[in-house]
């Protein structure tokens, strides 16, 4: 029993000791109130039930929405931890043309094919993979 729900009944008994009569115009009132104040602690401790059921089931997505972000993001950043090394915008030495390259574009032999000429040029990865001072170097 709620602490609402305990002052109402203290408020009954009160009442009921004092011989309040429901054939007064203000026993009836007294008694009304007293059965609404009580509705009322009812309604409240349903409430309260129901936050608290919302809260654990909270707690638990919160928890589930963890655990997706740890997989779903973890992976993700150490998949790009070391995308300065392997990511970078050049200057094709042949046709002079801009192009963005990844690790994917660059064969066995550190040779990258551009796009604009189909020429293949050399790359050479100048990376300690933790400098941002590593660049990638034309030859």
């Amino acid at each position: 029993m709620g602490y609402l729900r305990e002052r109402v009944s203290y408020l009954r008994g009160l009442a009921e000791g004092m011989q309040i009569s429901d054939a007064t115009n203000e026993g009836k009132l007294l008694k009304a109130i007293i059965d609404v104040m009580d509705d009322i602690a009812l309604a409240v401790e349903d409430v309260e039930e129901v936050q608290e059921q919302m809260g654990e089931q909270i707690e638990t997505l919160d928890e589930d929405l963890a655990e997706v972000e740890s997989v779903l993001f973890d992976d993700d950043y150490d998949e790009y931890d070391n995308e300065g090394c392997y990511a970078t915008n050049v200057e094709c030495p042949y046709c002079e043309e801009p192009m963005d390259i990844s690790e994917d574009m660059i064969n066995d032999e550190n040779m990258v094919e551009c796009p604009n000429c189909h020429k293949e040029f050399e790359i050479e990865w100048d990376c300690e993979c933790g400098s941002k001072d590593d660049e990638i170097q034309e030859q």
